[in-house]
């Protein structure tokens, strides 16, 4: 039986919403739906589960759909639920959560803590219904970003658009004057930034020919030309780093960036 694609709700129009996109991205990869409600205690969890679940019929009437009420706090209840999941689908903001805020905290605890791909369903409808036809991928040096790549590809072959895979890069301080750098900075500035992009789509990218990729180097800040890049994207596709010796992703700066301030959908990929 496939694995689910989960959607946490809460009653919010921000999760609602989030039923809206995952409705129509669980028949895009023809895997089923599953809605979870968690809540201590239970107030009108039926008439709000059953809400939800009308929303997704409306979103896509052939997908397979199943639900779930969790009498547990919202972040332990979907982490538990991502451990066998296609991927975890939240609102940006609950229905706790203060209006003030730009990312709800059971939107980022989650993707700071999941074991599969999290998506915080983020911006105005145009960016939430595929109008720009392109996903947009976040590439680092080294390891990190290549589960990141492989989910982004798969996205924009199920999708059928273009990728755009980004790569923003500085000079370490002091690589141009002695005394010459050591380790991490002198590695990064003698490894050309259009090659890191190079390595990270080799043979990914073969698998999905289809796919047209367009590479962009960027010089600056990566939360920048991110969020530049995103301006024009149905979905950024981030890594995260899992943390030696400590339960958790590393989602960094950059991240935590993107999640709060993405125009578009954004999945966070848990390296593999």
């Amino acid at each position: 039986m496939a694995i689910p694609l989960v959607v946490g709700v809460d009653g919010s129009e921000a999760s609602l919403e989030a039923v809206d996109w995952a409705a129509v991205e669980a028949v895009r990869h023809d895997v089923p739906l599953h809605l979870v409600y968690a809540v201590v205690p239970d107030h009108g969890a039926a008439d709000l589960i059953a809400v939800a679940m009308e929303r997704a019929r409306k979103s896509a009437p052939s997908l397979r759909l199943s639900s779930e009420v969790l009498h547990e706090d919202p972040a332990s209840a979907l982490l538990g639920q991502g451990r066998n999941a296609f991927a975890l689908v939240l609102g940006y903001r609950g229905r706790g959560d203060l209006a003030g805020l730009l990312l709800g905290s059971v939107s980022l605890a989650v993707s700071a803590r999941a074991d599969c791909p999290v998506v915080v369903v983020r911006g105005e409808a145009e960016y939430r219904n595929g109008r720009f036809g392109s996903v947009v991928v976040g590439v680092e040096d080294g390891e990190g970003s290549g589960t990141a790549v492989q989910f982004a590809l798969r996205e924009a072959h199920v999708r059928r658009c273009r990728l755009v895979a980004v790569h923003a890069w500085s000079v370490p301080p002091g690589a141009l004057s002695p005394p010459p750098p050591s380790g991490y900075a002198l590695e990064a500035h003698c490894r050309p930034p259009a090659q890191v992009l190079d390595d990270a789509l080799r043979g990914r990218a073969e698998r999905y020919r289809s796919v047209t990729v367009s590479r962009q180097v960027v010089e600056g800040p990566a939360r920048q030309a991110l969020l530049a890049a995103a301006t024009g994207a149905d979905l950024l596709v981030v890594g995260a780093r899992r943390r030696r010796g400590h339960l958790g992703l590393q989602l960094g700066l950059v991240n935590h960036a993107v999640l709060h301030h993405a125009p578009c959908p954004i999945a966070v990929v848990p390296q593999m």
